[in-house]
């Protein structure tokens, strides 16, 4: 039985017993008072017995004052319609006209108006007792009757609170019963995620790791599973954490780095949206650095519940490997050939060392000579772009006739490398223009366009060295900081005294 219905029923007694309550006081109340009337009868009696002189002597004084007032009325009778000594009932056909309900008023023609009151028949009117009657009835009534009619009073009142009570407590149980329900119910609750590519229908879910205490009390320590829009969790009401358990894994074998990041959330309502207070994002790593331990931590979540079959988890784990593989192959592919283009680029000679800049590898070739060492256009070998020669400090360089120095590097053993070469980027643009007559101008096109943009590292087209950075003046200056510049920031750096 719920504790609404026995609630209802503990206050049906209580009403029953509360009108039995009050019909024995009736009861009682009718005897005592029988009983009251008939001793105040007798005591009347008594009084009136005992005390004869003293009522006949008012008695005299009375009946002279009557005498007095009907001696000074009868000048008044004449004038004033006779009265009988007990009422009667007046009817409307016996009135005078001019006592009539509606009479001709003054200025009012025959308006009807109501003049006076007419008595309706026998029914006597109530009245109001007086002083003396009051204190007389009071006087009669016995304590014991008079606490009766109290206990009377305090039993309708308990009888009418014990019903309040009754409606009351009903309303408090139905309101628990409500909560009650409530807390036993379970909730649906929505976080927020971020997972790029992900697509739970053909991956697995998100495992979420739920700890805390619901309503009741109980502790709560389960893994739950949403979708890519962080729906599918069901709770009690409670307070949570939430946490991220292991990554998903995607059709494609993408494994997410997990956050480590937990939320604290209440959940109070179904359809609570929780996105305010719990939101994980989940990044994708690079494809070779996914370990085993996270592969296998997603798949055995999956297989847990986050994919829908045990063989579906086998499947998305096989393709997480794959990927992880492929990436990982590709990158020591990557590696190994950088390692042999490095080794490429690295020239030395008997005095220092140096890289060729990435953006001329495979374009170039070199020669050298003791510490003298050439970079040319590949494939001809009168196009240097740079020649780099080891001085002793203190001896004076000059370059070949044509070329500029373009940068010096100390080797901090008592030489310095001189790099020279010509400036291009103004070569090519004073043969173009006319302004010399130098072989350069002999180069195709396409050549003069490679020598230009080698010499400033792919900065700047041929178009803009010609027309915009150099143009028809010839001036040198702004050209030659170009392949400076380039230098000094990319091959320069890279020379060193040979160990």
């Amino acid at each position: 039985m719920s504790d609404e219905t026995m609630g209802r029923e503990d206050a049906a007694q209580d009403a029953e017993a509360c009108a039995e309550a009050l019909e024995s006081l009736d009861r009682i109340a009718l005897g005592e008072i029988a009983f009251d009337d008939a001793g105040a009868d007798a005591q009347d009696k008594a009084d009136d017995e005992t005390q004869p002189d003293d009522r006949d002597a008012d008695d005299s004084v009375v009946a002279a004052e009557d005498e007095a007032d009907h001696v000074s009325s009868e000048g008044e009778a004449d004038d004033q319609p006779e009265s009988g000594a007990s009422e009667e009932t007046v009817l409307l056909d016996s009135l005078p006209v001019d006592d009539s309900l509606t009479r001709e008023l003054p200025g009012l023609g025959s308006a009807p108006a109501v003049d006076e009151t007419i008595a309706m028949g026998d029914i006597p009117l109530p009245s109001v007792p007086s002083a003396r009657e009051a204190e007389d009835r009071h006087r009669k009534m016995t304590p014991k009757r008079r606490n009766l009619m109290v206990a009377g009073v305090v039993a309708v009142a308990l009888v009418a609170g014990g019903a309040g009570y009754a409606a009351w407590n009903g309303y408090q149980q139905e309101q628990a019963a409500v909560v009650a329900a409530n807390a036993h119910t379970m909730m649906s609750v929505q976080i927020g995620v971020h997972a790029a590519g992900l697509d739970c229908s053909t991956g697995s879910k998100i495992p979420v790791q739920v700890s805390g205490q619901d309503s009741d009390g109980s502790s709560v320590s389960e893994t739950l599973y949403v979708d890519e829009r962080g729906r599918g969790i069901k709770l009690l009401p409670g307070d949570y954490t939430l946490s991220i358990a292991a990554s998903p894994i995607a059709a494609d074998g993408t494994i997410y780095t997990v956050p480590t990041t937990k939320a604290q959330v209440t959940v109070k309502a179904d359809g609570q949206d929780l996105r305010d207070q719990a939101t994980f994002k989940l990044k994708v790593p690079s494809a070779d650095t996914v370990t085993d331990d996270q592969i296998d931590a997603a798949a055995k979540y999956a297989e847990e519940g986050g994919a829908s079959s045990a063989a579906a988890a086998k499947i998305l784990q096989q393709a997480a490997i794959a990927r992880r593989d492929a990436a990982a192959n590709a990158v020591s592919a990557s590696e190994a050939q950088s390692a042999r283009d490095a080794d490429a680029r690295h020239k030395a000679t008997n005095l220092y060392q140096l890289d060729i800049p990435v953006e001329w590898y495979g374009k170039v070739a070199t020669w050298q000579n003791g510490s003298t060492l050439c970079i040319y256009l590949d494939g001809d070998v009168n196009t240097p772009l740079v020649t780099l020669v080891a001085v002793r400090d203190g001896e004076t360089f000059t370059p070949d006739d044509g070329d500029t120095v373009l940068g010096t590097v100390s080797l901090g053993n008592g030489y310095t490398v001189y790099a020279s070469g010509p400036v291009y980027p103004y070569v090519v643009a004073q043969t173009i223009n006319g302004k010399t007559s130098d072989p350069v101008s002999k180069y195709p096109m396409d050549t003069a366009i490679e020598l230009v943009e080698l010499t400033t590292g792919n900065r700047y087209t041929y178009s803009q060295i010609k027309n915009d950075l150099v143009g028809k003046d010839g001036k040198a200056d702004a050209a030659t900081k170009l392949e400076t510049d380039y230098l000094a920031q990319i091959m320069l750096p890279s020379i060193k005294a040979q160990d």
